[in-house]
């Protein structure tokens, strides 16, 4: 059994006891959060739009942290322009428990 959920602008496909990386949530690590954006939950057959309106997927966090850097470089060629920057962008690690569908 598999369910698609929406979270912080993106898609992602799970299925129990996965461990997925989402957008940064507020929530402590160990707290409980639920997914209600559930677009899609398959259990052998694919149900969407109105049979999956009351679907939510539970799922605990299991810690915060910090993607790898980027390094973002911009030059502008014959002008002497350029600018070095770094990013890391913040997520959230949480363990899928219960697809309620």
């Amino acid at each position: 059994m598999y369910a698609i959920i929406a979270t912080g602008g993106k898609q992602y496909k799970v299925s129990e006891g996965d461990i997925i990386k989402v957008e940064k949530l507020d929530a402590e690590a160990g707290a409980t959060v639920t997914f209600d954006q559930v677009i899609a939950v398959s259990d052998g057959t694919l149900k969407v739009g109105a049979d999956v309106e009351n679907a939510s997927v539970a799922a605990t966090v299991m810690e915060q942290g910090r993607g790898k850097k980027v390094i973002v470089y911009k030059y502008k060629r014959k002008t002497g322009y350029h600018k070095k920057n770094g990013h890391r962008q913040a997520y959230t690690q949480v363990k899928i428990d219960k697809i309620n569908a």
